[in-house]
């Protein structure tokens, strides 16, 4: 489950609460993100907690500093993700929208390390790739999420014929092959928006299958449209 502060001002985090209520806490992960105003030393402090009584639990699987923010140094808001740890109110750091040089430079202040970079990562926002993000991630063993992989149904409105293509091939749907993509990729993971049971068992059929490699760098190189910089939330 991913949620942040800022969405909804905090009630998605207390929807989230009402939602696992009587789940295993041991089973789920929740993930949640302090804003980018709040990334001084005590304010991830406070943050963290606040987070943690909107969603009703005692600890986050990860935590993330949703935006970069330069009127705060960053290794004081490293520091202090490191004393969650410490804490035990949280288990992993994370990051996101985080270019290679910020997200290499909180690498070497961070005691515990950092686990995520969330970014704005699909077939046709390609910015993880050509800024070298994706091969870092590889490399140094962090996971990249992709946030918004099927672009808020862009790539669904009106497929081009070479995803309907893929898709006849393997009979499964766009969605489906749009995130078996990004999934196709080493240290990749996505999260898709589900609203309803429907989307629910379609994108649970991304998974579980390959593509053949010539298919998925076909993708890689002949989906029409690419922006080589993300058209909502640039790497920085």
């Amino acid at each position: 489950i991913d949620t942040a502060e800022m969405y909804a001002a905090g009630h998605a985090e207390e929807l989230v609460s009402g939602a696992i209520k009587g789940y295993d806490r041991e089973k789920l992960f929740i993930a949640s993100k302090v804003w980018n105003d709040n990334l001084s030393y005590e304010g991830v402090q406070k943050a963290a907690e606040s987070s943690l009584k909107r969603l009703g639990t005692d600890y986050l699987d990860l935590y993330m500093i949703h935006k970069p923010n330069d009127e705060f140094p960053l290794e004081e808001t490293v520091k202090s993700l490191d004393k969650l740890v410490d804490r035990g109110l949280i288990r992993n750091i994370g990051v996101s929208n985080f270019a290679v040089a910020r997200l290499d430079q909180a690498r070497k202040y961070s005691v515990h390390g950092i686990k995520v970079n969330q970014v704005h990562y699909n077939l046709l926002n390609r910015e993880p790739e050509t800024s070298g993000l994706l091969e870092y991630c590889q490399v140094n063993n962090i996971m990249l999420s992709a946030w918004r992989p099927l672009q808020k149904g862009g790539l669904l409105d009106a497929p081009c014929e070479l995803l309907l293509e893929i898709s006849r091939k393997y009979d499964k749907t766009p969605a489906q092959i749009a995130i078996n993509w990004l999934l196709s990729q080493p240290n990749v993971v996505t999260m898709s928006t589900m609203r309803n049971p429907a989307h629910i068992d379609e994108n649970l059929g991304a998974t579980g299958w390959n593509m053949d490699e010539a298919d998925i760098e076909l993708l890689r190189k002949e989906i029409p449209g690419q922006n080589a910089i993300s058209d909502n939330v640039p790497l920085s």
